[in-house]
């Protein structure tokens, strides 16, 4: 099954998979109007593997994430679509078992910790709280609990640090208390909504490490959310590429990174340094973003796009497989009519001139 695919492909469930999206589609209200922030997105998260969600701001990313976890702003709703963690539906849970869920089997790191952390309560209480309420821990256990994360995560003194407030901790170090919170009660999978995004790159590699380790050493699954495809390399086994709210290519990171399928993608590996390339220019993806109350026909990257012809503006084209190995394709069917054996799938007519053009450019630094 793929590990990534289109709201329209169909896929049964695997005791590999923690986490199964189909067909998530989000709405939101504005004074002008009602629009599709997320339309039709699925994928899977492998049980003990890294997920990138990768886009441009507006892409739907964030608001994925948070529908998964029913934390939409008042403004935005699901209208269709599941979200089953083990099998169970996250979006039709009542608010009784979602508080359960939260903490013990999901856990989220924000973007912006200081946001996300109650700013008058002391750190180390925030982290044992979720060990004192979810798993029944005494408060002296909790507190325990929450020392040892604090350490596991690379704060150190600890056990001065535990009655700090966030406002005394520099934002390298708010978000390892963000990391410990989220880890504090063991979930099966760890959401993360662009967390290294407000810092240095040397903090940042710091966090993706700590990150990375400590979701190997519990076993954890990660859904990780940027626009950086530096840190999805880094980071991450599969692939998701969404543009104006769907999926538009999505396998695992080395092939996807290798040979790209979709315009989209190519371009944001176009536009990313490669410190083992040097080029003379980036070439940047031209144009902005569409309109969400007013999508273009057919493809909706198809007016920012060098490859498109008459029949993108046309034709609403769905995720379907790329063929195995390095040949030309059309329409996305191969002499032999075998689909990628790992789950490569991208959303575009002219995915075989994309792929030969990447082809004869350098992939991304890191891959």
């Amino acid at each position: 099954m793929s590990t990534a695919m289109s709201g329209r492909v169909t896929g049964t469930r695997t005791a590999d998979t923690v986490l199964e999206v189909r067909d998530l589609t989000v709405e939101i209200r504005t004074s002008r109007g009602t629009f599709r922030a997320v339309d039709g997105v699925s994928f899977d998260v492998p049980r003990g593997a890294a997920l990138g969600l990768v886009g441009e701001s507006g892409s739907g990313k964030s608001l994925t994430l948070r529908a998964v976890l029913g934390l939409l702003p008042p403004q935005a709703r699901v209208v269709a679509g599941t979200a089953r963690l083990d099998g169970e539906d996250i979006l039709t849970m009542s608010t009784a078992r979602l508080a359960r869920l939260r903490g013990p089997e999901v856990a989220m790191v924000f973007q912006e910790p200081m946001s996300a952390l109650n700013p008058v309560m002391r750190v180390g209480d925030q982290i044992a709280e979720g060990p004192l309420v979810h798993l029944g821990l005494g408060r002296a256990a909790s507190r325990r609990h929450a020392l040892d994360l604090m350490r596991r995560v690379g704060i150190p003194d600890p056990v001065r640090r535990y009655s700090a407030y966030p406002h005394e901790f520099s934002g390298g170090m708010r978000q390892r208390v963000m990391i410990a919170l989220a880890l504090s009660c063991g979930p099966s999978l760890l959401l993360c909504d662009e967390p290294t995004t407000a810092l240095d790159v040397t903090i940042q590699d710091q966090i993706l490490t700590l990150l990375t380790g400590m979701c190997a050493q519990n076993g954890t699954s990660l859904v990780f959310v940027t626009h950086d495809l530096a840190v999805v390399a880094q980071t991450c086994r599969e692939l998701a590429v969404l543009y104006a709210g769907r999926v538009v290519e999505s396998g695992t990171v080395a092939e996807v990174f290798a040979r790209p399928n979709h315009p989209y993608t190519l371009g944001l590996l176009r536009c990313a340094p490669d410190i083992d390339d040097v080029r003379d220019t980036l070439v940047p993806i031209p144009g902005t973003p569409p309109d969400p109350f007013s999508l273009p026909a057919g493809c909706s990257f198809g007016p920012r796009c060098g490859f498109a012809r008459d029949d993108c503006r046309t034709t609403d084209v769905q995720l379907l497989p790329v063929p195995r190995g390095p040949g030309s394709r059309t329409g996305h069917s191969s002499p032999t009519g075998h689909s990628s054996p790992t789950g490569h799938r991208a959303a575009c007519l002219h995915a075989d001139e994309c792929a030969a053009a990447a082809h004869a450019e350098p992939a991304v630094a890191g891959v």
